[in-house]
């Protein structure tokens, strides 16, 4: 969920297969609506859960907020939500312990050669360039004061 844009995705992928996948926004309306809807769903389908009202007092585009059914997604898939009151058998999602991983290179050459790479890399690509739109839509290189 992108709560700036009201924007919602998610995917749920079976044996690797895909089942389900939902993009929705109210700029860009359904995105995506492959497979069958949940339960969890069929309420925001339905209409049963319109929008109330905007800020502006304008319909919104859409038959439900994204953003709601996103916690409704979030709490039928995961047993949490982020956003509202939870239920009392939601889970706390910052409780919930995650394994870490560090990646280490015990003998140090693997970083030593990436960092030599990258000094090759850079010294074959030269001094950097800046340019400047101009109003023809052409691009003038800006001189670098620096270089002088």
């Amino acid at each position: 969920m992108h709560s700036a844009s009201d924007w919602l995705c998610f995917a749920v992928w079976e044996s690797g297969s895909l089942v389900r996948s939902l993009t929705v926004s109210p700029d860009g309306g359904i995105g995506e609506n492959i497979g069958a809807p949940y339960d969890f769903e069929h309420p925001y389908w339905a209409g049963e859960r319109p929008v109330e009202s905007t800020l502006s007092g304008d319909p919104y585009p859409l038959p439900f907020h994204p953003l709601e059914l996103g916690q409704d997604a979030l709490r039928a898939l995961f047993g949490f939500i982020l956003e509202g009151r939870p239920d009392p058998d939601d889970v706390d999602p910052y409780e919930v312990p995650l394994q870490g991983f560090r990646v280490a290179d015990p003998t140090g050459h693997e970083q030593a050669e990436r960092e030599a790479r990258m000094q090759q890399l850079l010294q074959q690509m030269g001094s950097p360039r800046r340019y400047r739109m101009m109003p023809d839509g052409t691009f003038q290189e800006i001189a670098d004061a620096c270089s002088s």
